[in-house]
């Protein structure tokens, strides 16, 4: 059974930055895509950034530069490293797994939550102008 679990989110002031991490139970970390998705109170939820499984990566407009994520297979985990947070990062933060365990590319980087089938709790993170 595949059960994530995200840790890592707090309150910071504009400028701050935080790791998030996502431990991955019952499913091999390196081998599927997994992402990174925030969703603001009153938003739908939008995707921050994706790794593959070879490792590439690709980000949403609105962090790239700021925010890097990655994967350690041997701990099963997936990180997001987020800098000079800004208060519009403000959100509860969610990691995901390709529904299938495809590979996130295929002709163009997806971002749409459709094709993720496993998330975790959650973890907010806010950030104070």
């Amino acid at each position: 059974q595949v059960q994530l679990v995200e840790s890592g989110g707090g309150s910071v002031q504009s400028g701050g930055s935080l790791r998030l991490t996502c431990q991955v139970f019952g499913y091999t970390v390196g081998t599927a895509c997994m992402a990174w998705f925030r969703q603001a109170p009153g938003k739908e939820r939008e995707g921050v950034a994706l790794i593959d499984s070879d490792s590439t990566t690709s980000y949403a407009d609105s962090v790239k530069g700021r925010f890097t994520i990655s994967q350690d297979n041997a701990k099963y985990t997936l990180y997001l490293q987020m800098n000079t947070l800004k208060p519009s990062d403000t959100a509860m933060y969610y990691c995901g797994l390709h529904r299938r365990f495809y590979d996130c590319y295929s002709g163009s980087w997806d971002m749409s939550p459709v094709r993720f089938g496993y998330w975790g709790q959650g973890t907010q993170v806010t950030v104070s102008s």
